[in-house]
């Protein structure tokens, strides 16, 4: 067996899926199997057609089969609905996609709800939560007939007890009450420590008389049982339900008698012991036992901040309040208010505020001419909150920041102040709740010593300890044993896929694709599902190699519990750990679309396919010596940044260098960068930033501009394409207006784009499908029937520049246009850029919205790739560039930033993938853990020399890329002079 591969539970033999003829988008008429109930891998170069198989193909087709098994009204739009362009597809188990984007948008979507753990607990809490009193710290219990007889098993054998139900007049005469409680077989009350008949002809008188001295006493409660009034002016009734003795009255009529205690005394019971003088109160209302306070019952809504009566009624269970951030009203600290310290005064219309604020500050003393920073208490309240009330020798106060906002929120009615209004808005925690939102109630409740509020803020495996360490509350298991496995199931298999530095309360729409992706994994797990085809789109993603293997054995259990898994994939990990690969190429686009290997992974490596010469010689030879990084050349420091959980460190990023921050996920790089960073390079431009808590930046004063680089789609609109983000597509129309036809027919550029209506086809609008909302499922995209997907009328489809069609053109790959359109310099510059940034597959026509988040970036960076060599030095940063990419196109994207550092930008990139890593210039490692055993600085340096100590988990995965596990020597190089490992310019290129 080989190393690393543990042993297989036997697995009964089933059906292969068969695929036959597959031209699904690129692909050739493909044909293969996919053995079932086992792991397959797809892989390939970017674009040559994997997820066209696995997603656009298999997954399609086991949804249509799943639409056409519902109902007839449901079947109605099955015929609209495409079926994928396929010969043949059979043995195909019910499908299930987890796609590597975050489509979660709702504010109350949480890690904890989306895997379900949030609903345990609630039922975890209500079922056996120790509530204390808020007011007085008392225990607070809910009696029953139970908890009746467990207090008489504590009574001395044969104690004279009385079972007292206090029943209520209310507003009813008081005779009237004492004939039906003779109707119902009472004849006893308990008044004054003796026992009274209720047929006596002058009970009547002795109640109103016993009523009268209650009333005339301080109000102080009787030592037993007696005549009171209730809160509506009516006499309790203390009535004897039975006289029995403990231990040896019958434990059955004990039982009954309590049951119709409660039922008569409205679920209020008294236990009079006749012999000692005192009472047992029981209530079945849940209260104080030591104030009588009245809490809701503890029910699983109680707990759920979706539930109105969970959530905190001042927030509505957001967790934080809408109001003016400050820090956008006033961003440049270092200005002073006659400079304009306070933004929405700066403006024409503002300019009244701004004089106000100048005769008040000069009346009060407050100086002007100073930094905002420097201003002392009493001058930033002027600003802030105004003047005093009742301010002399003003006819009116100066209202401050504050009051004008207030006064804006009076005129929202006009567009232009709703506008301003969001321009400044910020949310802050809730004072109500503390950000919990919860209800106070809701939080009196412990379980473990921790209310679910405070389980909720704890990572994923601190949470996982707590749930272990309540298997040894013998009383808690005996009651909710069934939902603690399920509590330590699911958090067991979150841990499983890398995700133990999340909390349960982090938002779900706050996670990255390839964090919602293995959430939802997870979930899957916990489901327990059974003969189900799983397709996944690279799990991979922003997962540290250290957890790769933990990943694939997550794959690998639910191929035990009987499940059909199919990855897309470029982590060599995950493609030798796979069962069956299937390596789709040769090349991206046009170029790909076939099947070069399939079958056991352990034959790739001598296969002849791209992807098996990489994994060949992926660690062979050492990368050659490119540049030095000088220790004393210019930098950026940020010193003491902690935002999050980062630990006041101090990090140098060289100016001119590729750097990389690495480490494990959850370690604190993206808040490193993207808060911290590039938040502060926005404040420090004096722009609106909520920059992440540091002590100081230091050189920006390097940079002409910073960019952030994230992996947020290029475009808010589905109508962006690779074409119209580059402004190719204004040189296309231009090109089929000029030509006879187009002049024949008078029709302008503007009939030729599909965002303007006159030439588009109406009814989908250009876009080529259309939305049908199903309303009892996701909705359906199908192509339009007007143009058939072709996105234009006829009269603009007739026109053909050099025997292409618009939609035909459109339909071009970038590769293909490149060529197409070579005698047009003005298309072809906007071209080139997209192809050196490795996405020459994809089409011109291509939706924005479709990228992955590294297509997303990639395109992004084609906007600087020719920009020539620019005086504009730029700090540009980067979120794991390489999502997506194959091993081949790595060392594309490598040369690619490389050249951009050559043009003098520097280049900061966070990232996992070790070949990108490894022909980094610097090396930032963050770590030694994620959430809070994260956020130190372990390493940096040239990856060459972290990789030699070995020291850290992203060093010890780089060795083999330098040779070390044969050459255990440390490099002697001095710091002085490190030096980055690369291979050559022109083999990066090859």
């Amino acid at each position: 067996m080989p190393a690393g591969r543990r042993a297989r539970p036997a697995r009964v033999k089933v059906t292969p899926i068969e695929i036959r003829g597959a031209r699904t988008h690129n692909l050739k008429g493909i044909s293969c199997s996919i053995p079932g109930r086992a792991l397959t891998v797809v892989t390939g170069p970017s674009g040559s057609g994997k997820s066209s198989l696995v997603f656009d193909t298999l997954y399609a087709e086991g949804q249509r089969r799943f639409v056409q098994s519902m109902s007839t009204y449901t079947r109605l739009f099955l015929e609209r609905m495409e079926r994928p362009d396929v010969d043949f597809l059979s043995n195909i188990p019910p499908a299930i996609a987890l796609a590597q984007k975050n489509t979660i948008r709702n504010a109350r979507s949480t890690v904890g709800t989306i895997t379900e753990i949030n609903d345990h607990l609630r039922l975890l809490f209500s079922q056996a939560g120790v509530v204390a009193c808020p007011t007085c710290g008392g225990r607070v219990l809910v009696d029953s007939p139970e908890s009746g007889l467990a207090e008489m098993e504590t009574l001395v054998p044969a104690t004279a007890v009385l079972i007292v139900a206090p029943v209520a007049t209310l507003e009813r005469p008081l005779g009237l009450v004492l004939k039906e409680l003779l109707e119902a077989g009472h004849r006893r009350l308990w008044l004054e420590g003796r026992l009274q008949r209720l047929d006596e002809p002058a009970i009547g008188g002795v109640i109103s008389d016993l009523v009268n001295d209650a009333r005339s006493r301080s109000g102080s409660a009787p030592a037993a049982p007696s005549v009171a009034r209730d809160r509506t002016g009516g006499t309790i009734l203390p009535v004897v339900v039975d006289r029995i003795r403990s231990g040896t009255t019958a434990r059955a009529r004990v039982r009954e008698a309590l049951e119709a205690a409660f039922s008569l005394g409205a679920g209020r019971v008294q236990l009079v012991l006749v012999d000692q003088g005192r009472t047992i109160e029981l209530d079945r209302r849940f209260t104080c036992r030591g104030c009588d306070l009245e809490l809701p019952l503890p029910t699983p809504q109680l707990f759920s901040f979706n539930s109105p009566l969970g959530a905190c009624p001042a927030c509505e269970g957001f967790g934080r309040l809408t109001g003016i951030d400050i820090d956008k009203v006033i961003p440049d600290g270092s200005r002073s208010l006659a400079d304009g310290a306070v933004v929405p005064w700066t403006t024409p219309s503002g300019l009244e505020m701004q004089e106000w604020l100048l005769r008040a500050a000069r009346q009060h003393g407050v100086a002007t001419d100073c930094a905002w920073t420097a201003l002392d208490e009493a001058g930033r309240s002027l600003v802030l909150d105004g003047e005093p009330a009742g301010a002399k020798g003003r006819r009116q106060r100066f209202p401050g920041v504050h009051g004008f906002f207030r006064w804006l929120e009076s005129k929202r009615y006009k567009t232009h102040i709703r506008v301003l209004l969001a321009r400044y808005r910020g949310y802050a925690p809730c004072t109500s709740c503390s950000g919990t939102r919860l209800r106070p109630e809701a939080l009196t409740a412990r379980v473990g010593g921790l209310t679910i509020a405070e389980v909720t803020e704890l990572g994923i495996d601190r949470a996982r300890r707590w749930a272990e360490g309540l298997g040894g509350d013998a009383r808690l298991s005996s009651r909710s044993g069934i939902l603690l496995e399920g509590i330590q199931a699911r958090f067991g298999y979150l841990l499983a896929v890398g995700l133990d530095y999340l909390s349960l309360s982090r938002q779900a729409r706050t996670l990255s694709g390839g964090e919602a992706q293995r959430i939802h994994l997870a979930s899957a797990l916990g489901s327990a599902l059974t003969d189900t085809l799983y397709c996944l789109d690279e799990p991979t993603v922003g997962l540290h190699a250290r957890d790769s293997k933990r990943l694939l054995e997550v794959l690998r259990k639910l191929v035990d519990a009987g499940n059909t898994v199919v990855v897309v994939e470029h982590d060599p990990v995950l493609i030798e750990g796979a069962e069956h690969v299937i390596d789709i190429g040769p090349g991206g686009g046009r170029g790909g679309g076939e099947i070069v290997w399939a079958g056991p992974a352990a034959g790739l490596r001598s296969a002849s396919s791209l992807t098996g010469r990489l994994l060949q010689t992926r660690f062979s030879g050492r990368p050659s010596v490119r540049r030095t990084v000088p220790l004393e050349g210019p930098c950026v420091w940020i010193r003491g940044a902690r935002e999050n959980n980062l630990a006041a460190i101090d990090v140098r990023i060289p100016v001119g260098q590729l750097s990389c921050v690495t480490g494990v996920s959850g370690s604190g790089k993206s808040t490193l960068v993207e808060q911290v960073l590039y938040q502060g390079w926005l404040r420090e431009r004096g722009l609106a930033a909520e920059p992440g808590a540091c002590d100081s930046i230091d050189g920006f004063t390097n940079f002409s501009e910073a960019v952030l680089m994230s992996q947020a789609p290029v475009g808010r609109s589905a109508r962006s394409n690779p074409a119209t983000y580059l402004k190719a597509w204004d040189e296309v129309r231009r090109l089929f207006a000029e030509t006879p036809a187009a002049k024949a027919a008078r029709l302008a550029p503007g009939a030729f784009s599909f965002n303007a209506a006159g030439g588009r086809c109406e009814p989908c609008s250009g876009m080529g499908v259309v939305t049908l909302e199903m309303h009892f499922m996701a909705d359906l995209t199908v192509t339009c029937e007007a143009c058939n997907g072709r996105r234009f009328r006829p009269a603009v489809l007739a026109i053909r520049f050099r025997g292409r069609s618009i939609d035909e053109i459109l339909a071009m790959t970038i590769d293909e246009a490149q060529t197409f359109f070579s005698d047009r310099p003005r298309v072809c510059a906007r071209l080139r850029a997209i192809r050196e940034v490795g996405l020459g597959y994809l089409t011109l026509g291509q939706s924005t919205a479709t990228l992955s988040g590294g297509e997303a970036q990639r395109l992004k960076l084609a906007t600087f790739v020719d920009a020539g060599e620019a005086a504009e030095r730029r700090l540009l940063l980067f979120d794991e560039p390489t999502t997506g990419l194959h091993l081949s196109d790595i060392a594309q994207l490598v040369a690619v930033l490389h050249g951009l550092v050559d043009r003098g930008h520097t280049v900061v990139v966070v990232e996992h993938n070790l070949d990108f890593i490894a022909e980094a210039d610097w090396m930032i490692e963050l770590g030694p853990d994620g959430g809070v055993r994260g956020g130190h600085l372990v390493a940096e340096g040239p990856p060459r020399e972290i990789a030699g100590r070995g020291e850290t988990a992203t060093g010890e995965a780089l060795r083999p890329f330098f040779a070390f596990e044969e050459d255990k020597t440390v490099p002697a190089t001095a710091r002085a002079g490190r030096v980055r490992p690369s291979r050559s310019r022109a083999a990066l290129r090859a």
